[in-house]
Order: C-alpha cells, then sequence, then structure tokens
C-alpha cells in the first residue's frame, strides 16, 4: 500500500474543478492507498488572510473533503497547523535549499510580477511544501501540471538529503490522473477554472446555489459556429463544457457529441447546467449536516493525531542524521 499526500489551500471557494480534478480522484485514490489530505493553512498565509474568513474557510474545506466522499475512518484529514512537524521539517528543507531554485519558481514569478513587496513566505514555500510531502514519505502525490515544479524540487530535495545524510526519504512520484485533471474557466476556455479569479462567473462554486449555477453556465462563453464537437485547439469553449459535462454525467464525449448532433448551445447549456446541478446536490446537502453537526472538529481532531505519529518519526530521524541533540 502506498502512501498518498495532497492539500487544498483554505483560500477562496473550492470549485467543480477543484472537485472533478483532484477531490474525484481523492476519493478513487483512499480505495487503494495509506491517505493524507489536508488543508494547508500555512500556505495560505503566504498572502494576508483575514483571520475570521481563514478559521471559516479552513473548516468548510475540510467539511467539503468529506461530503464529496472522503472517508476520515481511511484518510487522514487535518489541518497543516495541526501538525507542527511540516513547519520545523519545512524550516529545514529551507537550509537545503538555494536560492536560485526558488527563484526559478512559475508560481513566485506570477505572484510577485508588479508588486513593490513579496513576502519572504511567498518565497520560501516550495520549501514547506517538500516538507509536507516528505514528514510522511509520500509515494504518489496528486498535482495539477502548475504544480509539477514545486514536486520536481521536493524529488531534487529529498535525493539532496540522502546524497548527503544517508538514504532516508522516499522520492514521491507526481500522480497526474489522465481525465479530469485540468478543467477550464467558463469565460476563458484556455485558462484553468480558479477560486482566485475575480470574475465569479468564471468558476461554479461547489456551494453555489442551483440557480447561480443555471445562470453561469447560460452565461458562459462558447466558440462561434454551432457544431456540439469536441476540438480542445479550434473549439476550446464547448470543449471544456463537454468535459463538465462527460465528468458530471458519465457520458463519453462520443456519446455527447451524438445526443446534440444538430441542436445549437442553447439546449445544451440548459442541460449541462441540470446535470451539474444533480452532481453538486447530495455533496451540499452532505457539507451541510457535516457543518451543521460540529462532526468536523473531531474529524480533524482525529486526523491529526494520526498524522502526527507519523510526522514526528520522521522528523526525529531527519533531526537525528543532521546531527541535532534529542530533547529529554
Amino acid at each position: 500500500m502506498k502512501k498518498v499526500l495532497s492539500g487544498i489551500q483554505p483560500s477562496g471557494s473550492l470549485t467543480l474543478g477543484n472537485y472533478i480534478g483532484a477531490m474525484k480522484n481523492f476519493v478513487k485514490l483512499q480505495e487503494e492507498h495509506q491517505c493524507y489530505f489536508m488543508v494547508v493553512d500555512l500556505h495560505a498565509v503566504t498572502v494576508p488572510q483575514e483571520p475570521a474568513s481563514l478559521r471559516e474557510q479552513s473548516e468548510a474545506v475540510a467539511a467539503l473533503f468529506i461530503a464529496a466522499g472522503i472517508d476520515p475512518a481511511r484518510s487522514n484529514v487535518y489541518l497543516q497547523s495541526h501538525v507542527p512537524q511540516h513547519a520545523e521539517l519545512g524550516w529545514l528543507m529551507t537550509t537545503l535549499t538555494a536560492m536560485g531554485e526558488l527563484e526559478r519558481m512559475t508560481q513566485f514569478k506570477d505572484k510577485s510580477s508588479g508588486k513593490d513587496t513579496v513576502g519572504a513566505g511567498l518565497f520560501v514555500y516550495p520549501a514547506l511544501m517538500a516538507a509536507d510531502i516528505l514528514v510522511y514519505n509520500a509515494d504518489l502525490v496528486p498535482v495539477g501540471e502548475d504544480q509539477k515544479q514545486h514536486l520536481e524540487l521536493t524529488r531534487d530535495l529529498a535525493g539532496r538529503f540522502n546524497h548527503r545524510y544517508g538514504e532516508f526519504f522516499t522520492i514521491p512520484e507526481p500522480y497526474i490522473p489522465k481525465v479530469g485533471a485540468r478543467i477550464m474557466s467558463l469565460d476563458d476556455g484556455r485558462k484553468k477554472m480558479s477560486k482566485s479569479n475575480p470574475n465569479a462567473g468564471s468558476y461554479i462554486a461547489l456551494l453555489d446555489s442551483p440557480d447561480v449555477i443555471r445562470k453561469k453556465i447560460s452565461r458562459a462563453t462558447t466558440d462561434s459556429g454551432r457544431e456540439i464537437v469536441y476540438d480542445a485547439a479550434n473549439k476550446p469553449e464547448v470543449s471544456n463544457l463537454m468535459s463538465i459535462y462527460s465528468e458530471c454525467s458519465g457520458l463519453s464525449l462520443a456519446e455527447i457529441t451524438e445526443r446534440y448532433e444538430g441542436q445549437m448551445y442553447g439546449g445544451f447549456k440548459k442541460d449541462l447546467a441540470e446535470v451539474v446541478v444533480a452532481t453538486l446536490e447530495p455533496i451540499q446537502e452532505r457539507y451541510r449536516e457535516i457543518r451543521s453537526s460540529g462532526a468536523i472538529t473531531d474529524i480533524l481532531a482525529s486526523g491529526a493525531e494520526r498524522a502526527r505519529a507519523v510526522a514526528s518519526v520522521t522528523l526525529a530521524g531527519v533531526k537525528d542524521r543532521m546531527g541535532f541533540l534529542p530533547a529529554r
């Protein structure tokens, strides 16, 4: 049984893209692997956060993990900040990381572009991300294309530590599903659907009401022409909508093409909205149950306790190899 590690930041509303591209796969992975799914609240504060919003979003994301089908009896669901070994190993990984490696990180370049001042946390957080993975000696890390560079740094740091201090860390491998890995924006089929997009109409939030979902999909950008066919290169907008339809309905792209042959975008988008609503309604209902019951508090406490038990052993081994005296 392999170990799997992944996390989602509690900043902004989780989207349909997060569900299709990540959370659906989390549910599948827990069937065969030992999984650690965390809310990465320490990463969230690399940019300013309102305290009340951070607390609310952290609990909301964790509850959505469970509502989406992650079983806390099988998988560890917890907050990153509740396992202090992440931060301590993060510092130790920082000491192994060259500034040039961090300067080359594409996400840092994108997020710091045009800003007069940039927090040091934003610069060094890839070392903390490496610690998130290595503290459990994870074998597989579900990542999107935009995170592959960070995983490569993690692999480099694990190899560097092993070379300097002896074999210890597992070299993690990326897990990139071929289907459903990248859902695009509703207003631009060439850009990833993102909760950080200032245009709320560009994404479907997991907690959007049915009427909001219908309105957003009805206003989604479509390509010129009328054919409902999958052609990501030449018809990115309708291709993205077809991908969403396929992921939510279970129909293949070919079946969708056949179903809507000769029809116009209006009817297709209306049906798509109902498919998305039907997909999200049970998740939303389960989410409301979890939040109202207060069960998420115990789930997070249990998940963190189990995670700390593993992380503390790893951290002790790292510190021993690096020459730190053990605490008495």
